[in-house]
């Protein structure tokens, strides 16, 4: 899903928080962000949008903002609590250096943070500690990042708070969180069946990294009281949340909330100077109101006519992937959410399986383009500050390749599943 978290450019300056880089300079996305919402604004000033549509829209998405702003919250001071590198060095640990078994602990960390933490955690907070599990480990830098790259996009299917996308999906057909994973649970399996094979052939495999083994990293242990006790009390209150996915029913951001409030309480009685301004992430709700206020305007004057003629009104198979395919497509030429947002106003309530694969498409469509979602976005300049090389023409046909088959299997699952 395309949104950040914090400071963009302290994020990507170093995965250690950093005062000085906390203070720089809005960064060009940031202003493009700043220029939606003032461009949604206008749209309400001027008429465009019919204020009542648009206070409908903001009714709609106020609850999403809350479990967006408080998820990122809670993962960001988890980060600094260091409780994902514990994790991903203990895995490295557990792989006793074999290939072949880290790569199955990689992609279990990254599918499971995704799923259960938003895909914005896994581009913005675990890549960048995956590529600096990969000096001490002498372990190749490509295969780490594709890895978190891949599975942001391709592991977010399963639960509503795994992407935005899932939650504004759910909320249009009306399905709880067990709901949802009782419909999306196959086409996520083969999603993820589909990641693992692609990644293994192209970037994991022995002809793909110089080495035979790689080298077991010491663990990283806490200090003194202090970390071992943000520590335990952030992992514990993310675990909370986690538990409370299937019980709270559309009331999640009311427990992510809580959740980032037990991690808050934390860090202000042991590390109040953790705690600042820029651990709401701004940017992401400026800029889903923003996208909120300028989509349905630009579906009122031509747009909602073209997703129609793509996507066409076919409950049936074939308007499936009719939907899949242009949500992928959209994806890759503009951004993955604005492509779900347009689609979505145009596929009839009804049409379940035609919703829930335009979502597919627009989930794990956004690899093939730097810019189809906001988490490759990052996850290739993580690349870009680690000074790791991503071969372009490697990088387009091997996620055009993944898109298309994982995509397909998906739809294809979802319609002989469900």
């Amino acid at each position: 899903m395309p949104e950040p978290v914090d400071s963009l450019e302290r994020k990507l300056s170093s995965p250690a928080t950093t005062p000085s880089c906390s203070r720089r300079r809005l960064s060009v996305l940031d202003w493009v962000r700043l220029a939606l919402l003032l461009a949604g604004l206008l749209c309400v000033l001027t008429g465009l949008l019919p204020r009542a549509e648009a206070a409908a829209n903001m009714r709609r998405i106020g609850p999403l903002l809350l479990f967006l702003g408080s998820v990122i919250v809670l993962a960001e001071l988890t980060r600094q609590a260091k409780v994902f590198d514990v994790i991903a060095h203990r895995l490295a640990i557990l792989g006793r250096g074999y290939y072949p078994a880290l790569f199955f602990l990689c992609v279990l960390f990254a599918s499971a943070t995704t799923i259960l933490l938003n895909l914005d955690t896994t581009a913005v907070l675990i890549t960048p500690v995956m590529l600096a599990l990969a000096a001490p480990a002498r372990i190749p830098p490509l295969p780490l990042a594709m890895t978190t790259l891949w599975l942001a996009n391709t592991a977010s299917l399963l639960l509503p708070v795994s992407n935005l996308t899932n939650l504004l999906a759910a909320d249009r057909v009306a399905l709880t969180a067990t709901g949802f994973a009782a419909r999306m649970w196959a086409p996520q399996l083969v999603s993820l069946a589909a990641t693992m094979v692609c990644l293994w052939v192209w970037y994991w495999r022995r002809g793909r990294r110089a080495t035979e083994r790689y080298v077991p990293p010491e663990p990283i242990r806490p200090e003194n009281f202090r970390e071992r006790a943000l520590m335990g009390t952030t992992a514990g209150a993310c675990l909370l949340f986690i538990l409370a996915i299937p019980v709270v029913g559309d009331r999640i951001g009311i427990a992510a909330t809580l959740a980032a409030a037990i991690a808050v309480l934390a860090f202000a009685v042991f590390d109040r100077r953790a705690l600042r301004l820029s651990l709401i992430p701004w940017q992401l709700l400026v800029f889903v109101v923003g996208l909120f206020l300028v989509v349905p305007t630009l579906s009122r004057f031509g747009l909602a006519d073209l997703m129609h003629a793509l996507i066409g009104t076919d409950a049936g198979a074939a308007g499936a992937y009719r939907a899949a395919a242009a949500g992928a497509a959209l994806a890759n030429v503009a951004n993955n959410l604005p492509a779900y947002t347009a689609g979505e106003a145009v596929v009839p309530a009804a049409n379940q399986n035609q919703l829930l694969a335009l979502l597919i498409g627009t989930n794990i469509g956004p690899i093939v383009t730097p810019w189809a979602s906001l988490a490759t976005l990052l996850c290739l300049e993580f690349c870009r500050t680690h000074h790791v090389h991503v071969p372009r023409s490697r990088f387009l046909l091997t996620g055009l390749v993944l898109a298309a088959v994982a995509t397909t299997g998906s739809v294809t699952t979802l319609l002989l599943v469900g």
